[in-house]
């Protein structure tokens, strides 16, 4: 039998094998108890980065470990494939996006066997295939029969000269300029559609039924931002029957407005800007209506306004306080209006200031403390009401929250409510390599929905792209005229398309059942998937994959899941009952990777030198995995040796047991050790494998690999030393699949190590060995004690001086010398 370690060799072999006897396929009937395991699905990008491998190979490992455990585990895979770059691609090669992406994934899914991965390949699923996408489709058409998809005009970035929408990225630099023509991009209001996430805002602030990260919990809790409060009018001087609707949790603030504030998108700024004031409120408002609202809620930038030269009034107490317009109110947030309290309000008080705007103090520290020159003071919890009309004077929170509310719903121009961050998701997205929005648009009947039985609604393939970006289908005849469903006239489709959030908001229940009733006609009570095989399945055990989706994809998929579910389609409303967010691999300069900075890693080059298994485990060595941490080549070269020691430590013998060295004390107290240490590990190894702790358990796996490089002279054939090399082989299993499956059937031929039951530590060899520490004062025996046999040397004073007998024999005493004799006598010299 060859020897040599040929990792090239040794994975196409075992790829094949593996394939061939359907390892990792789906098993949905099996015995064994179910987990869904599920790593984030790639985009077909092109190539199969190193970013890819670290999220998806220790995640692989986690996987294998719990099939090794007693699990039915169901590892799918597929491809995100709709999406912009491919749109840019096809302008580019003056080709059709399907070619580019479908070239990519046959490229990437050769990558992606290379990792060696237990993939589930026959339940493989992609976006943009007609038989996954109508799908998408069904779920626009319940959606819209529940009132949960509606249309609205909403604002865009928007090239004037390419006459087309364009996507975050495309806008290019503090100018915000189009990334294709340069010219200056504006904010333009679309038609467009969305989803009532909303509706379910209560719902998804509740986590009890899922194991998700902290960060993960609060992100999405301060996204949905929910806020109880009080809104109100205020009246507009010279304005009759107009007036500015404000939300705040503060009520108890409300004598402290010196302002307002609108968004420069309020339906009201045209209507009370003075003309005095029109051409600055004009010019402020196309300068608003060019940024983003990232951009403009940025902390980093200064804040600045217009005054509209219009007055509202305070219905608290009638004073009239100017109306401004500034950036940074929006128009999605609230209700587009603010009440601007400087004294106790971090961003009034800075506009306030810039713009000489009073800035009065209505409430102080209930215990007199003074607030600092300069600070605002906002708390809750301790605040008492001051300044103020004489029946609130005095009032502490929450009493003073509760009169300020009572008092404006009496007087007709309030009430308490709760506001939401949140705001509904903007599904429409106006390119073509997307999925097909399922409305057509008929002059007679308005807006009608395709009928199921007609869908899915395919892209064409004939599309041609233009230079500007500008979607094909708004000219593509043979995609865009279509006859009424309703009346039978001429009529046009909806040329939208999805945004690229659904496809990944219901892929885990495709998986389940792959392009189910594949070419067949469906109906509105035709549910997407096998009903039963979906209720065995969910919820997926485990997830994995980026903290940057925290609110956007895991939020989106949350809503989902509840939306079918209250549409008869979905047993569970929580999808996912336990999340893991991985971290970020960086270049060796420590700086995220990128082509433009020269540290970018291929994984193809890696694999081809060094093997799938090395890769594997350094990566899963290289630190914390929710951490991540920069790449060190040098670093590979240690996880390498590592593969090649336990290569050598495995075949030895040639793969089965050698003659029994010679018994002997000395043979039998390293096999005691060497045993002691092995259990340790395991424990060890276990223990971390399902707390995804990779790092620390190849650590550990090193130290037992040290050892046995070590012992190997004196214990080759042991029995132990057999115990320790294939346990080792089984722990790695999981890591490096392709080694330990090789070396595994050299001492095992027929089932794969990776369905072996997952070994279990024995406790008592575990234990360290106990001895007897006899501590003595001046010769004469005080105290004994039992220890561990590897107690640290410089432990020892410490636990003697610590005896009852020891500190009674010291009293008066001054220690001269401690004298300690291995790890079974200490002296301790007194006078």
């Amino acid at each position: 039998m060859n020897d040599r370690y040929d990792h090239l060799e040794i994975a196409a072999r075992w790829s094949r094998q593996w394939e061939s006897d359907g390892l990792d396929e789906f098993q949905p009937d099996s015995e064994r108890p179910k987990f869904y395991w599920l790593t984030m699905l790639p985009y077909p990008s092109g190539d199969l980065h190193i970013g890819h491998w670290y999220a998806m190979s220790p995640s692989d490992a986690g996987a294998r470990f719990k099939r090794m455990n007693g699990y039915n585990v169901f590892f799918p895979i597929g491809f995100d494939a709709f999406g912009l770059p491919a749109e840019n691609a096809a302008i580019r090669s003056n080709t059709h996006p399907k070619k580019w992406t479908y070239d990519n994934i046959a490229k990437m899914r050769g990558q992606l066997r290379h990792m060696g991965a237990m993939w589930a390949w026959k339940n493989e699923v992609l976006s943009c295939e007609p038989d996954y996408y109508k799908w998408s489709q069904w779920a626009f058409l319940k959606f819209y029969e529940m009132d949960l998809a509606y249309r609205e005009f909403s604002p865009v970035d928007f090239c004037p000269s390419c006459n087309t929408t364009l996507a975050r990225e495309q806008v290019i630099g503090d100018d915000r300029l189009c990334e294709r023509c340069e010219t200056p991009v504006v904010r333009k209001a679309l038609n467009q559609w969305k989803y009532r996430i909303t509706k379910y805002a209560d719902e998804l602030l509740d986590f009890s039924q899922i194991d998700w990260p902290e960060a993960v919990v609060t992100m999405q809790t301060n996204w949905i931002g929910r806020s109880e409060g009080v809104e109100f009018e205020m009246g507009i001087q010279g304005h009759e029957g107009k007036s500015i609707r404000v939300f705040t949790t503060r009520p108890d603030t409300i004598f402290g407005i010196s302002f307002c504030v609108l968004s420069p998108e309020h339906p009201l700024v045209e209507q009370i800007a003075t003309p005095a004031r029109r051409e600055a409120v004009d010019a402020y408002r196309e300068k608003a209506g060019r940024m983003t609202e990232i951009e403009r809620m940025a902390e980093t930038r200064e804040m600045d306004g217009v005054f509209t030269g219009a007055h509202a009034v305070n219905p608290i107490n009638g004073e009239a306080v100017p109306v401004w317009i500034a950036d940074y109110v929006l128009m999605g947030y609230g209700t587009g209006a603010i009440m601007a309290v400087p004294a106790h309000d971090s961003r009034d008080n800075v506009f306030a200031s810039r713009y000489g705007l009073p800035i009065p103090e209505v409430i102080r520290p209930v215990d007199g403390s003074p607030v600092k020159e300069g600070e605002t003071y906002a708390a809750k919890e301790g605040s008492v009401m001051v300044n103020c009309a004489p029946e609130f004077e005095g009032l502490v929170w929450p009493e003073g929250f509760e009169k300020v509310a009572a008092a404006l719903e009496k007087m007709g121009l309030g009430e308490k409510t709760v506001n939401y961050r949140l705001r509904d998701w903007l599904i429409s997205r106006q390119r073509m390599w997307g999925t097909p929005i399922p409305i057509i648009h008929c002059p007679a009947c308005g807006i009608v929905p395709v009928p199921y039985e007609q869908l899915p609604v395919v892209l064409p393939d004939d599309a041609v792209f233009k230079p500007t970006g500008e979607s094909p289908l708004n000219d593509h005849e043979g995609f865009l005229k279509v006859d009424c469903p309703t009346c039978g006239g001429p009529a046009k489709r909806e040329t939208d398309t999805m945004d690229t959030f659904i496809c990944s908001s219901w892929y885990m229940y495709a998986y389940l059942s792959p392009y189910w009733k594949a070419g067949e006609t469906i109906s509105g009570e035709h549910p997407p998937w096998d009903d039963k095989v979906l209720e065995d399945w969910l919820p997926v055990d485990q997830y994995t994959g980026g903290i940057e989706h925290a609110i956007l994809h895991l939020l989106y998929l949350r809503f989902y899941a509840r939306a079918l579910a209250d549409a008869g389609m979905m047993p569970y409303r929580e999808p996912i009952k336990r999340l893991f967010n991985q971290g970020m691999i960086l270049g060796e300069d420590n700086e995220k990777m990128s082509k433009s900075r020269g540290n970018v890693i291929n994984p193809d080059d890696l694999v081809e030198r060094y093997g799938a298994d090395t890769m594997r485990c350094y990566l899963m060595f290289i630190g914390p995995w929710d951490q991540g941490g920069p790449w060190n080549s040098s670093g590979i070269e240690g996880a390498h040796r590592f593969i090649l020691d336990v290569w050598q430590l495995a075949t030895a013998a040639g793969g089965s047991a050698a003659s029994p060295a010679p018994v002997g004390e000395e043979l039998e107290k390293s096999a005691r050790e060497v045993s002691r240490l092995l259990h340790q590990t395991l424990k060890k190894v276990s223990e971390d494998y399902a707390a995804f702790k990779y790092n620390t358990l190849i650590a550990a796996m090193m130290t037992l690999r040290n050892r046995l490089k070590s012992e190997r002279k004196r214990l080759l054939g042991h029995p132990v030393w057999e115990e320790a090399i294939e346990t080792l082989i089984l722990m790695m299993a999981p890591i490096a699949p392709f080694i330990s499956e090789e070396l595994w059937q050299r001492r095992h031929p027929g089932a794969s190590v990776h369905l072996q039951s997952w070994p279990v530590h024995d406790p008592e060899k575990a234990a360290v060995e106990a001895v007897t520490l006899v501590i003595q004062i001046n010769g004469k025996v005080r105290a004994r004690l039992e220890i561990p046999a590897d107690t640290d040397p410089a432990q020892l004073e410490t636990l003697a001086m610590e005896q009852p007998k020891v500190r009674e024999a010291l009293k008066n005493k001054t220690v001269r010398r401690v004298i300690p004799i291995g790890n079974k006598l200490i002296n301790i010299v007194a006078a």
